[in-house]
């Protein structure tokens, strides 16, 4: 039997993670020989973590995921998969292998959540805040190297070239950008802002936007992996298509407001 535990570390003395779909690493253990691989979650940093972590389950084949916590949605689809998911795993990678196999452990079982909070879940969760926010440093300097980036590769020219004024058009190339560019949904506000300054206007900028955050065309192979291609297909396609009409609903309501 094959089971993935999220964990921070390489080996069996590590800790079981709290989340799991931000947690650093899965370790997939077959529970007969105790042999194990260590695979680095993909989605530890960026969109879509909890569903790059559900596919890596998915496509190692396991039996069970045990985890600290583990989003309704994640669980539907691992469940979906006949996977079982283990939720309020607690102490090192090792302990929760051996209680899950003798079967002494008080984990709710699959299907049921239980929402208290214990002092060492506290402890731990505060712990894994931490962490978060260190490993979103780079992005905060990334974020201070793409304004640079931006204005010195992206000329006003361009854009223009680009982005005529004609409303229809520029929402529809605002969602191709949109679509086509991946990266941490801060960003999008950044080169959103860039586009502002550049002339573009609002219905170009939203859909931009939109599409950045709701659009993973990158990520099409790790999402079809988890739901299945014809899903993510449709949902990439519709949500391509809402993110020019919510574009131009908000910005109609917005100029309505304003008068």
């Amino acid at each position: 039997m094959k089971i993935a535990i999220s964990t921070d570390g390489h080996d069996l003395n590590s800790r079981v993670e709290h989340r799991f779909g931000t947690s650093r690493y899965l370790i997939i253990i077959d529970t007969e020989t105790m042999a194990f691989e260590v695979v680095p979650n993909p989605g530890t940093v960026g969109q879509g973590g909890g569903m790059q972590a559900v596919a890596v389950a998915i496509d190692r084949k396991v039996d069970a995921v045990l985890t600290g916590y583990c989003s309704p949605t994640a669980e539907h689809y691992l469940s979906a998969n006949n996977i079982e998911v283990w939720i309020g795993v607690e102490g090192t990678v090792g302990e929760a292998v051996e209680r899950y196999k003798d079967g002494d452990h008080d984990y709710p079982k699959p299907g049921v959540r239980d929402d208290r909070i214990s002092r060492d879940k506290l402890i731990h969760a505060l712990k894994s805040s931490g962490e978060q926010f260190f490993k979103i440093m780079p992005i905060i300097v990334g974020v201070i190297l793409l304004i640079g980036l931006f204005q010195v590769f992206v000329t006003k020219e361009f854009v223009s070239s680009v982005f005529t004024g004609n409303r229809a058009w520029d929402t529809f190339f605002g969602a191709c950008f949109g679509s086509l560019i991946a990266g941490n949904p801060i960003n999008s506000y950044i080169i959103g802002g860039e586009l502002l300054e550049f002339g573009v206007g609002l219905f170009g900028v939203t859909a931009f936007i939109l599409a950045w955050v709701n659009v993973g065309l990158i990520q099409l192979p790790a999402e079809s992996a988890a739901l299945g291609w014809r899903f993510a297909l449709v949902r990439n396609g519709l949500s391509f298509v809402l993110s020019m009409l919510i574009a131009a609903l908000t910005v109609g309501i917005l100029f309505f407001f304003r008068g």
